[in-house]
Parts: structure tokens; sequence; C-alpha cells
């Protein structure tokens, strides 16, 4: 696989298992593969959490922050890996350290989830992640997830 290759949501759905209103990640860009990517989220009033986070003041909940990362670390990895490509693959959290939240996410704004991996042993694999709106840092973390390929 090439670098700087993006991906829509019909491939990503084939890289990871999740689907709506859990799914995420729109886009993925792949700047280094396996390694380095950009995930897109298109944050939109029509998201199903803003019914009750918070009626009145919709915020993108923080947790759903780091799982678009986490979605967005996934879907680089499997990418790369034409085995666990076509719902062969469930990435699983391990931890998730250092997290940080400077800025709401509102209706409206892009979401962008810059990954980038710190290590890999085997199964497991460490990735340092970004959310992003306009080019400032909204939410941060570290985090470690198990990739499961299934036969």
């Amino acid at each position: 696989m090439s670098e700087n290759k993006i991906y829509t949501v019909e491939e990503i759905m084939g890289f990871i298992p999740h689907r709506y209103p859990f799914l995420l990640v729109d886009r993925l860009e792949v700047e280094v593969a396996g390694e380095k990517g950009i995930g897109l989220k298109n944050v939109t009033m029509n998201e199903e959490f803003f019914q009750g986070h918070f009626p009145n003041n919709p915020i993108m909940p923080g947790v759903l922050q780091i799982e678009a990362m986490a979605q967005t670390a996934g879907a680089l990895v499997v990418a790369a890996n034409e085995d666990a490509q076509g719902g062969k693959a469930n990435v699983l959290f391990m931890s998730i350290d250092g997290v940080k939240f400077r800025k709401p996410v509102k209706p409206g704004d892009q979401l962008k989830m810059h990954v980038e991996k710190i290590k890999d042993r085997g199964r497991i694999w460490v990735f340092k992640g970004e959310c992003k709106v306009d080019g400032k840092v909204v939410s941060e973390a570290e985090f470690t997830a198990m990739i499961i390929l299934e036969k």
C-alpha cells in the first residue's frame, strides 16, 4: 500500500466492525502505512448523542473523541494488513493514558483525528492521538489496543 492514500467510509467499514451510529470515522488519510494517519469526522447536529449531551448546548462527548482516535488507529493498522481486511479484525482497547480535553466540539465542526504509532509488539499496539478542529488541539490521549485477527 502506498503512502498518502485516502480511504472512504465504505472502505473503512471493511477495516473495522463499527457501524452507524457508532462509526466515528468518515475518511482516513494514510500518511505512513500502518503507522501514521488522519481520520476525519464531520460532526453534524444529527448525531444521536446530541439529543442528551446537551439539548440546549450540544457538545460531542470527550469519550467519543477518544473512540474516534482509536477507530482511526484501528483502520490505519488494518488498512496496512491485507489479511485483516474484510471484517476479519477486531481492535480492542487495553488502556488509555494522558487524556486531556481542551475545547468543546460542536455541530458543524470537522474533527480530525491525528494518530501515530509509538510502538507495536505482535498484536499489541500503542498510539498517540490528537483530535483537532481548525488546526487547534481539542483533545489528546495515548492508548493501547489489541488487534485480533479472525481466520
